[in-house]
This record gives structure tokens, sequence and C-alpha cells, in this order.
């Protein structure tokens, strides 16, 4: 009599909490690779024709999973570096650098040992080479580069910004082509992606990214001394703390509103933010370090000038998008990922513009916004399945810490001058 499939998967479960618990309740002390080997999944037992292992070490969080070609994460873990560069004030690359080394070999072996497979029963290795920080770069790389040595595995270099463009693909049905917009602490770009590896940059970041302006406002603001916010990103602290705040109480102006393209531009706006936030300390008598009084308001009015600034270029890109015949003249779809995604306040306003040029809005899911090894080991499968950008040979293979994404079309949208009608943007 067969075994009933929920009790195989019950069995496997438990199998597979306690091999973890066995494993890694303390510092593994064993040999990696031959750690890595005992980790095997018996021939022919839930065993899928494609299974990529996706390493992240791009910025500073270090990540790993593994996941199949119909999407079925496997495994996967995740070490994050925010407390650490929290106390820095921002994130300092040599100490990056050494968190990850510390913790790559664990969160690798973590995320194999959750899915219950050994490298020699993967597809491919897919790893971030580009763009990010050269020193975290490095380390995904190395480390990649051993297992797939010693395992004779094909590899995969996957790009950043694409594998939080596709990210959506594994999320939900989505096909070519869609608008992206990507926002993050080190990105601002949108994009028209016509297939895995195709992709027309239609406007970027003239400076800094969102994230990073905000997360200096946070700093600015000293919220890391207020004890509810001290353990939150920068981002993440100006969003709760503006739901406690009122934006009219300020005027601030969206960057770049006589310009006709799509480009961003975040380093002027900070500027301004910082002459109001001394303004503030003066009028209040507080010293630098002291939270202000109206750092609630402030941090409101900042996050709806974002949301404004980045609506505005995307409702263009939509708009160049559909008179070009670029997207679907019905179900046309725009894409949001990357950390700043994850702001329900942006999103809010990008709902805005959607339902004004009958777009569809489609984000993934908060955790997977942010940096994580799952997208990696997605756009590994993306790029196994159409045959794109895998390697045999890895010798002399080099990270690269700035790279464009795709075709660059800036300037003939700059050239199409779309107008766009104003919305009111009431969240």
């Amino acid at each position: 009599m067969p075994v009933p499939a929920g009790i195989i998967c019950r069995a496997v479960s438990m199998l597979i909490f306690r091999k973890t618990a066995g494993v890694f309740a303390k510092p593994p002390k064993r040999n990696m690779y031959g750690l890595l080997r005992s980790l095997r999944v018996s021939p022919g037992v839930l065993s899928p024709r494609k299974l990529v292992l996706g390493i992240e070490t791009s910025c500073d969080d270090t990540a790993a999973a593994v996941v199949d070609e119909t999407g079925r994460v496997w495994g996967e873990a995740m070490h994050s570096q925010t407390e650490v560069h929290l106390k820095t004030g921002g994130i300092v690359p040599p100490v990056a650098q050494q968190l990850h080394r510390e913790n790559i070999e664990r969160i690798v072996e973590e995320a194999l040992s959750a899915s219950r497979v050994s490298p020699r029963d993967l597809s491919a290795i897919a790893t971030t080479v580009k763009p990010g920080l050269a020193l975290s770069l490095g380390v995904g790389l190395s480390f990649s580069l051993q297992l797939v040595n010693q395992f004779k595995k094909p590899f995969i270099p996957i790009h950043h910004m694409e594998a939080h463009a596709l990210t959506i693909r594994l999320t939900n049905k989505v096909e070519f082509p869609f608008l992206v917009l990507l926002i993050s602490g080190g990105h601002c770009l949108l994009a028209l992606v016509r297939g895995v590896s195709d992709f027309l940059l239609l406007g970027k970041s003239l400076d800094i990214a969102p994230g990073d302006m905000l997360d200096k406002v946070a700093r600015r603001l000293s919220l890391i001394n207020h004890l509810e916010y001290s353990t939150m990103s920068g981002g993440k602290a100006i969003e709760h703390l503006a739901k406690e705040g009122n934006r009219f109480h300020f005027t601030l102006n969206p960057p770049m509103q006589n310009a006709k393209n799509c480009n961003f531009s975040f380093t002027g706006l900070q500027h301004v933010i910082d002459k109001l936030i001394e303004r503030k300390e003066k009028e209040e008598g507080i010293e630098k370090g002291q939270i202000l009084s109206s750092a609630a308001d402030i941090a409101a009015a900042v996050q709806h000038v974002t949301a404004c600034h980045l609506a505005m270029r995307t409702q263009r890109a939509i708009l160049f998008c559909k008179q070009r015949e670029l997207l679907p003249p019905a179900n046309a779809v725009l894409v949001v990922s990357g950390g700043v995604a994850s702001n329900s306040y942006i999103r809010r306003a990008l709902e805005i513009v959607v339902d004004a040029t009958q777009c569809t809005l489609l984000c993934p899911p908060p955790r997977l916004c942010t940096d994580n090894g799952i997208m990696i080991a997605w756009n590994g499968i993306e790029r196994l399945r159409a045959g794109l950008g895998i390697l045999h040979d890895v010798e002399n293979f080099r990270y690269e810490p700035r790279c464009p994404l795709g075709v660059d079309i800036s300037k003939e949208v700059a050239e199409a001058a779309i107008k766009v009608p104003q919305l009111k943007m009431t969240i």
C-alpha cells in the first residue's frame, strides 16, 4: 500500500529539522567540503530536473538559497549586517567584507542543509558578480568559484539589478515585456524588460539612490538615538516615524520637475532637508544629536516628496513606452522591486500612477524586495532555461563593481519630451 504524500512530506520535514539542528547547533569544525558532501539526497527522492544554488554578497547581506525550475525554494539562509553598520553610521566596505568572510561558509551550508541538497546534485551555481561593493563581491565570487571547481558545476554570473527585476516572475506569472522600477539603497532606475537579459534603460539616478538619501536623513535626525527606531535601517525608521507626522507642516518640492526625462536626482533634495533640519535645531535650541520635536513631520514630508519624485518619473516612462508601443496596449505591467519597494507609502503613490495609466502594479513580497539569495538562484534558473551566460570555464573571471543594465535609451526618452499630466497625490 503506497504511503500518503502528506506523511512523506512530514517525515522529510522532521529529518531536515533534525539534520539542521544537529549540524548547526555549534559552529562546524569539519572540513567545509566534507560537510557539503555529507548533505546528499537519496537518488530519485524529490529530485527536479534543475536546481540552482544562488549566492549573494553584493553589499551588506550574506545570503544563499536553493531554488528549482518551478520556483520552489528548497532552502535558504541569510546573515544581515544591519546592526553593525547602524553603529558605524553607514556601510564600511572593509567591515562588510570581513563579515561576509566570517559568515559565507555557514550561510551556504545552512541553505544546502535546509534543502537536503548536495552540491553534486546542483544544475549550476549562480552568484552576484555585478554591480556592488568590490570587497563584498569578491568574497562571494571567490567562495563560489571554489565550489564550482570542486564539484565541476556550471557557473552563472548574475547582474544584481537583473535579479531584482526578474524576481517577480518567481512569485507571479508575468510575461515579457514589462516595465520595472528598481529602487534601493544603492540603485534607482527605470527599465523595460524585454527578456531575461534584454533591458532598455529609460532613466536612472544622476547622483545617489533614494534609499541612500533616506538613510542619510535618518542619521541627520539622529533616529538611532530613539529607542523605537535604533535597530531599524534608516529608510524603515523614516517610514515608521512618518506615520506619526503631518507632511503638510513642511513644503518640499520634487526635484527635476522641468526636466522631461525619466532620470532621478536626490542629492539636491538631501541638501534642502539638511538645511531644514539645521534651521529647526536652531529654532528649538537643541544640539546636533538630539531629536527634534518636529522630526515626525519632517520624515512625513521627506517620504512624500520622495514618493512624488519616483511617481512622476515612472508615469513618464509608462507614457513613453505606450507611445512607442513598447508595452502591450492592454494588461501592461509595472514591477517595483528593491529595498525601497517595501515602503508602503511609496507603493500607494505608484498605485495612483498605474490607475491613471491603466497598468497593473506588481511587487515581490517585502522579504524578496531586499537583497536575498532566492532572487539570485531564480535568476540562475531563468538564465539556465534560456541558455544565457552559463560558464564552464571560470579561469580569470572577475567581478564588476560598476556595471550598467541593458541598452541606455534615456536620451531618446528625453528627446520625446513627454508632458506628464499632474496627478493628485492623496495618499
